[in-house]
């Protein structure tokens, strides 16, 4: 099955939204490229492409568990 790149952004957003609540990191945000999501992490914003991000926020989440 493939992995739209609207349903990708959306995953990225209810893990960010998950993560936020979760206090693992203090905001979150589509970035400037289509391709790309902010996230704020440590007071930093930094910018992922999607997939990364949704790594990102699964490991993040996986280990506060």
């Amino acid at each position: 099955m493939t992995i739209t790149k609207a349903d990708l952004r959306d995953r990225v957003r209810e893990l960010a939204e998950e993560a936020f609540h979760r206090k693992l990191i203090s905001g979150y945000g589509d970035g400037a490229d289509s391709n790309e999501y902010q996230l704020v992490c440590q007071g930093k914003p930094k910018h992922f492409p999607l997939a990364k991000a949704r790594s990102f926020l699964r490991n993040l989440i996986k280990q506060a568990d």
